[in-house]
């Protein structure tokens, strides 16, 4: 892809058009900004927002284009492709689709075509895989896959944007995800970028393992897994139950009128009582009636008299004849209480007899009963025995779940080891194949830091037990400039390498914050070096420079001479219509 020209849909834009080759985008900064703006420079780093835009950058409210003071605008991206040439619109508040013009005929999928506006319209994320697939070659089923290529993470290092793109070279944000930055740096530099996809997939596993196993060690999941021990001994206490249970099941007999006997046998139970109470009762007052009937003693008459003579009285005769009828009646009154007495006692023993009978009656039927209750049951006892059985049999289950996959846990620690160490030796035979291209990718890195510093960098790409291994080194690397120097020598090998091995040109951009600190001889050289593998190797380089960041001095005679016919473009502060918007804000 080689980029021509950006557009806007409103009048105060300025188009900026680019060259094959060597561009320069020049910002001549005069005033300082003020509290008030919010963007205080004149378009160099939005000019790279709006390329990431249009090439389907994903956008938030509030960031980068989508703020307020650009509501409604269309941006546009001229480009070629394959020798084809294409407009690319994006709208920001219609940001979710893309409309394009241009020859789509032999894309692996056609987007619909809106007759009214004379355009493609497609939704970004089919932009996006469109744009992998025709630029970058990303296989048509790469997306099928987890770990994959994305044109947005390959695109963003041939365009890093914002101050965090240059910190590693090999990551285009501070955050990208450790299986981004692999495959997809294997993927540009010509390594096996599934082999990068399948190292992750095991990383994923071990630490699936590694956060189940820290669960286990902190005893999170007891009652979940357990130790292989505490499982096999609660294994063997279920099915001791579960048998027992089983046993009681197959001897249960159900009696359908179980719960009437035993109500039967509360009734009779209950009766018992009531009739022994009554019976204790007619006992104790029997004793008393029977006690009363000896105790019943007349007085004689004579008694007394030898009472009144032994007092020195005369007992007249008047008297005894009156005694004689009260001794009478008191006689009679003592026979009648005998007879009472007599008769009660009769009647209480009676009763007594008929209470035992009755008792003995009633013990034997509640026996009879009881015999039917031991050896049958309700069929609600039998349904909780069930269930209680059924309680069991899934508790076991569940222990041997957790036994198998304690099983498996050990297991897959073990398979994971030996697919680790089967990739890895794959992957290194795989390695030593392809390392022609990959010494190709080290002697560029080397030749290009060379040319900056007088002395050979270091590109190193190996193969570990975890993955790819890269890294960059230039001798007396420890400053910012020097630091940013290894991104532009790895980037530009990127670029180096895609033109070569995909025959197709490739564009490079590089905002100014990469010279930020850079010596201005180390600058120079950077932009010489770039000049010359642009035109040499059909490579499309775009650099934004700060006009007093321009080290002059310090360019050969000719590129000297030279530099001024490859600024495309001079933004100003000098005036708000000087930058690219034409606006300030």
């Amino acid at each position: 892809m080689i980029l021509k020209a950006v557009r806007c849909d409103r009048d105060t834009f300025r188009e900026v058009r680019f060259k094959p080759g060597f561009n320069v985008i020049l910002a001549d900064r005069i005033r300082e900004a003020t509290d008030k703006d919010s963007r205080n420079g004149v378009g160099k780093t939005t000019l790279i927002e709006i390329i990431h835009f249009c090439l389907g950058a994903s956008t938030r409210k509030n960031e980068g284009l989508r703020v307020k003071q650009l509501e409604d605008w269309t941006f546009i991206l001229d480009f070629s492709l394959k020798g084809n040439s294409y407009s690319v619109y994006r709208n920001t508040m219609d940001y979710s689709k893309i409309k394009l013009e241009g020859d789509v005929s032999s894309w692996p999928f056609k987007p619909a075509y809106d007759e009214i506006e004379k355009k493609y319209i497609l939704p970004v994320k089919d932009w996006n895989v469109l744009l992998g697939q025709l630029d970058f070659g990303i296989p048509a089923d790469a997306a099928d896959k987890k770990y994959t290529p994305t044109f947005r993470s390959l695109i963003s290092y041939f365009m890093r944007r914002g101050v965090g793109a240059f910190q590693v070279p090999f990551r285009h944000y501070p955050q990208q995800k450790e299986w981004d930055m692999q495959v997809n740096n294997a993927f540009l530099l010509g390594l096996n970028w599934e082999q990068a996809a399948r190292f992750q997939e095991l990383k994923d596993k071990e630490k699936t393992l590694g956060e189940l196993k820290k669960a286990l060690n902190q005893g999170l999941l007891t009652g979940y897994v357990g130790s292989m021990g505490e499982l096999k001994a609660e294994l063997v206490r279920l099915e001791e139950k579960i048998s027992r249970v089983d046993n009681e099941l197959n001897s249960f007999k159900v009696h359908p009128q179980y719960i009437e006997i035993q109500e039967e046998v509360n009734r009779i139970t209950r009766e018992i009582h009531d009739i022994t109470n009554r019976s204790t009762i007619n006992r104790q007052i029997l004793d008393k009636y029977r006690e009363s009937v000896v105790q019943e003693r007349d007085v004689s008459i004579n008694k007394m008299k030898q009472v009144y003579r032994e007092a020195g009285l005369v007992f007249p005769g008047s008297l005894e004849k009156k005694l004689d009828e009260v001794s009478d009646f008191h006689k009679q009154l003592i026979a009648n209480r005998k007879d009472y007495l007599e008769a009660e006692t009769g009647r209480l023993a009676r009763e007594i007899k008929d209470q035992e009978i009755r008792v003995e009656q009633l013990s034997n039927r509640r026996a009879e009963r009881m015999v039917i209750l031991q050896t049958h049951g309700a069929l609600d006892e039998y349904t909780k025995l069930q269930e209680r059985a059924a309680g069991f049999k899934q508790q076991l289950e569940e222990v041997k779940n957790r036994l198998e996959n304690l099983r498996q846990f050990d297991e897959g620690k073990s398979r994971l080891k030996i697919a680790g160490e089967e990739l890895y030796q794959e992957t290194r035979r795989d390695y030593d194949e392809r390392f022609p291209h990959i010494e190709k990718a080290i002697k560029l890195f080397n030749g290009f830091s060379e040319k900056l510093y007088s002395e050979p960098g270091i590109l190193s790409l190996d193969v570990t037990g975890r993955g790819y291994k890269m890294d960059v080194d230039i001798k007396r690397a420890g400053s910012q400039g020097i630091g940013y120097m290894k991104i532009f020598c790895y980037d530009l090998t990127l670029a180096r390498l895609f033109s070569q091995l995909r025959a197709a040109p490739i564009f490079l951009i590089h905002d100014s914050t990469i010279y930020d600190g850079v010596d201005e001889r180390q600058i120079a050289k950077a932009l010489e070096l770039a000049a010359v593998e642009a035109e040499s190797q059909g490579i499309q380089y775009i650099c934004a420079l700060n006009s007093d960041n321009v080290p002059d001095r310090d360019f050969s005679e000719t590129f000297q001479s030279e530099f001024d016919k490859h600024v495309i473009v001079t933004f100003t502060d000098a005036a708000d219509d000087g930058g690219l918007l034409g606006i300030r804000f």
